[in-house]
């Protein structure tokens, strides 16, 4: 893979140019079993354990601290435990907290070195919520935004035998990312990286991991929009890399598409839109400058008085 170089935090060695993560070589099932509570198969949009574990062996050190200011069930927060580092969550919906909380008791139980814990409230208040001393203190943040209801859901079977899409709530609460237009969560997530901005030491990373969708056939840019948050919220972008959801079997991807991903691309199809079944997500990475980045805005344009 060529040269290797380390982290800006004192870590390991990591590949130089390594932009594709093989992040699904192992189903979801596969990679949650035993070390995850059965009840975390009931959020909607679980992290895959390889892309926390991934990004987490490759930005950080152990005894780092790692923070995830949208933990859903704990996935990023148990990936650190094991892996040597500390790690601290922030989670909008009291039943996922007390799953990611249950899930780092369990983590305790097969006797993962690091430390981790669970807040419940509004990230897009991080810094009302989680003690003044942990500033500056965040080695790495790992996260993903909400992507609404047209994206997410998780099948479940009712009492008639009808299949059904659960989401985050039943969308009577606004205040959830995940129920916001394009613009409201985009400004929201801003917010959330502002205040993990704050959070991270000089030269911390924060990675986050999104993908597009499409609503009523209009392609809505996650990626991009959370590439404008990071800078809007003081960070430098590095790297654009890919984490894949496919496997890869001699030379080829392998999809692993959930039932509902499976629904969703057939009816989409079947309406004349030519979807395709989704085999990575795109991971974008930021950094904290390690000195404040100079404010040229008042600054005249050369050759203006």
């Amino acid at each position: 893979m060529g040269r290797r170089r380390t982290t800006g935090s004192g870590g390991p060695a990591v590949p130089e140019g390594l932009s594709v993560w093989a992040t699904a070589q192992q189903t979801g099932p596969v990679q949650r079993r035993g070390r995850y509570l059965p009840e975390s198969t009931q959020h909607p949009a679980r992290m895959l354990p390889a892309i926390a574990a991934h990004a987490i062996t490759a930005y950080t050190a152990p005894g780092d601290l790692v923070l995830d200011p949208m933990c859903g069930i704990g996935t990023t927060l148990v990936e650190a435990v094991h892996a040597g580092r500390d790690a601290l969550g922030v989670e909008y919906e009291s039943r996922w907290s007390d799953i990611a909380d249950a899930n780092l008791r369990h983590a305790r139980t097969q006797d993962a070195p690091g430390r981790g814990g669970v807040i419940r409230g509004d990230a897009t208040a991080i810094l009302a919520l989680v003690p003044a001393a942990l500033t500056g203190q965040v080695a790495l943040v790992v996260t993903s935004p909400p992507y609404g209801p047209t994206v997410h859901g998780h099948v479940a079977v009712g009492d008639d035998l009808d299949v059904r899409n659960n989401h985050y709530n039943d969308g009577s609460d606004r205040g959830n990312l995940a129920y916001r237009d394009l613009t409201g969560l985009t400004d929201g997530f801003a917010q959330i990286l502002a205040g993990c901005a704050t959070l991270l030491r000089p030269g911390g990373t924060v990675v986050v991991t999104a993908r597009p969708w499409r609503k009523r056939g209009e392609l809505a840019d996650l990626p991009s929009a959370v590439i404008g948050a990071g800078i809007r919220a003081g960070l430098v972008p590095t790297e654009r890399c890919v984490a894949l959801l496919a496997a890869v079997r001699d030379g080829q991807l392998v999809a692993r598409p959930s039932f509902f991903q499976l629904q969703s691309v057939r009816k989409a199809r079947a309406a004349g839109t030519p979807l395709h079944l989704i085999a990575h997500e795109d991971v974008l990475v930021f950094t904290k400058p390690t000195s404040p980045i100079p404010d040229t805005s008042a600054v005249p344009a050369r050759g203006r008085r």
